[in-house]
Formats: structure tokens, C-alpha cells, sequence
């Protein structure tokens, strides 16, 4: 069986072989909008773009790097359509540094006006009741959860950060706009963590996954300044195995490591990821580069939530 692409209730990609999830979890949104900015005109590009900025240290030079992607290969949200003939008018609508086209629920409504904490839960039962609609972030221990989080919404500490791994440890909801949720939940894969805490991170975070039906969105979050790890891809495989939407968010593209030490710069590592999950999936995963040191697809991932967040609500 190939994974297919469902819109509703809500964008579901399913897998089509089986994965060995013992390394994932143990045991899936409504809101009406406020008058908020309009979207920066430069989330757009005029092709399907790969882009990386910034330098460090140890990386080279930034540079700008254009892909063009086949058709087939774009996600087409909800509500658009694309054909063979459209290619043009296809591509420029795609959004920067990513495979997702631009569809007719983008609004002008995907600024984020203000943020605010509300609580951390333990229990999907203990998450808030309003029937808001949410998107989760979730990766590996220190990929940078709450660094993109902060760079979403524009503050620098509303999602406290550490350098020490495995520091979120509950189901922790942010409401933005008084009208919808941004969710960082535990991360996984910290080794340093006690086998129980682990245990129980797990087990409620996939209660999570499974039960939030007011859940628009898990975003995947993927170090691309790294090869691919098979608990990430193995993680992707369980979200669509289990009929949980996703969507690929690779951190960390500014760094850019030297060729000469061996390290692949972050497109040839995105690519490289898609190419691993490719197989298993029928329809392509939507997927967005990240920087949270320059902002790098923090208006491109606030388009893709607008879309995905308005045609939720009408459905």
C-alpha cells in the first residue's frame, strides 16, 4: 500500500510499509480569526526554492541556492489544483525555501499579532477545551523547538531554551492571536533522560497525537546540518502510518559546513531526507527550510499555517 493524501477531515499522509516504531512514541483543530497584518509579499519566490542564509565559525560563506522542483514533487494544499500545463503559474506560486505552493486559504491573516503562554498539561486531557485549532512541534532533543517557536512569534524567550537536551517535558500550549495554538511538546531521542521520564514523555505525547481532534498539523523537526537520523525518519513513518498530518520542518540551515571537514551543506541534507522517505509516501510531505538565527521560513511556515488553519475551520 502507498501512502495517499486525504483532506478530510484533515491533510493525512499514511505510509506504505511498516517501520519500526520502537523507538518512537509509546501510546490529532476550530478558531475564529482576528484582524491581523497582511503576509510579507517576499515569503513568495518566483521558483521552488531551496535557500540557506547565514554563517558560522565553521561554515562557509552563505549563499543562495535555487532548485526547481517537478510537479510532482510540490505540496498542493487544499482547494488548489496544478496541472501539466501550469507549470509557470505553478512555481510562482511556491513559497520560499520549500515544496508548498500557495493556495486559495491564504489569508491575510498570518501575522501574529501577540502570543501569550496558557499552560503545560501532562495529560491530553489536561490540554485546554476550547476547540482551538493546533500546531505541534516536535523533533529530537536539541534540534531547536523553542528557538523556532520564539522566531515565530517574534519573542525572543516565550518558550524558555536551554543547551542541555530533553528540558520540555510537558504538552505546553501557546496561544496566538487569541485564536488558534502553537504546541511544543517533549522531544525525543534524548538518551540522558531517565528510561521512566522517557517513557512517560512518550506514551502522553502520542496520546496526544492520537486523540487532539482539534489537532490541524504535527511539524516534524528535522537538523538539516546533519545527515538524516533513522529515528527521524522512523518518527515521519509513525506520524503517517497512523494517519497523523505532518509537515517537515528542517532547522539549523544556516549552517553551512566546510566540504573539506566532510560536511554536506543543508540542501544536499533535505534532499537527501526526502529522498530516504520518498518511497513510502505517495503524494509529497510539505516541507520548509528554517533558520531561527536569520528568520530563514518563519513567514513562509505562518503562510503554510494560515492555509491549512482556514480550511480547517471551513471543513
Amino acid at each position: 500500500m502507498i501512502l495517499h493524501l486525504r483532506l478530510l477531515p484533515r491533510l493525512l499522509l499514511s505510509p506504505s510499509t511498516s517501520v519500526n516504531t520502537s523507538l518512537l512514541l509509546h501510546g490529532t483543530p476550530r478558531c475564529p480569526t482576528r484582524r491581523i497584518l497582511s503576509p510579507c509579499s517576499s515569503a513568495l519566490s518566483h521558483v521552488a526554492a531551496l535557500q540557506t542564509t547565514g554563517h558560522s565559525e565553521a561554515d562557509e560563506p552563505q549563499g543562495e541556492v535555487q532548485v526547481q522542483l517537478p510537479l510532482d514533487r510540490l505540496f498542493v494544499p487544499p482547494g488548489a489544483s496544478v496541472s501539466a500545463g501550469d507549470t509557470e503559474a505553478v512555481t510562482a506560486r511556491v513559497l520560499k525555501g520549500s515544496n508548498i505552493v500557495l493556495g486559495p486559504y491564504a489569508r491575510g491573516d498570518a501575522n501574529v499579532i501577540v502570543a501569550d503562554f496558557v499552560k503545560s498539561s501532562v495529560r491530553p486531557d489536561d490540554c485546554p477545551k476550547e476547540g482551538l485549532p493546533e500546531f505541534a512541534l516536535v523533533g529530537r532533543s536539541n534540534v531547536g523547538k523553542s528557538s523556532l517557536l520564539n522566531s515565530i512569534v517574534r519573542r525572543k524567550r516565550l518558550a524558555l531554551t536551554s543547551k542541555k537536551p530533553g528540558k520540555t517535558q510537558c504538552i505546553n500550549h501557546f496561544k496566538v492571536n487569541d485564536s488558534w495554538y502553537l504546541v511544543d511538546l517533549p522531544g525525543y531521542g534524548y538518551a540522558s533522560a531517565p528510561q521512566e521520564a522517557r517513557t512517560n514523555w512518550d506514551e502522553f505525547t502520542r496520546n496526544y497525537f492520537l486523540s487532539r481532534e482539534n489537532l490541524v498539523s504535527v511539524f516534524l523537526l528535522i537538523d538539516a546540518s546533519i545527515p538524516a537520523k533513522k529515528i527521524d525518519l522512523d518518527y515521519a513513518s509513525w506520524l503517517g502510518q497512523n494517519n497523523v498530518p505532518m509537515t517537515l520542518v528542517f532547522t539549523k540551515c544556516d549552517k553551512r559546513k566546510k566540504k573539506k571537514n566532510g560536511g554536506k551543506r543543508p540542501e544536499e541534507n533535505v534532499e537527501n531526507f526526502q529522498s530516504l522517505i520518498r518511497e513510502y509516501f505517495e503524494a509529497a510531505p510539505p516541507w520548509i527550510m528554517t533558520s531561527s538565527v536569520t528568520n530563514q521560513g518563519r513567514d513562509e511556515i505562518l503562510l503554510h499555517m494560515s492555509q491549512l488553519r482556514n480550511y480547517w475551520l471551513k471543513h
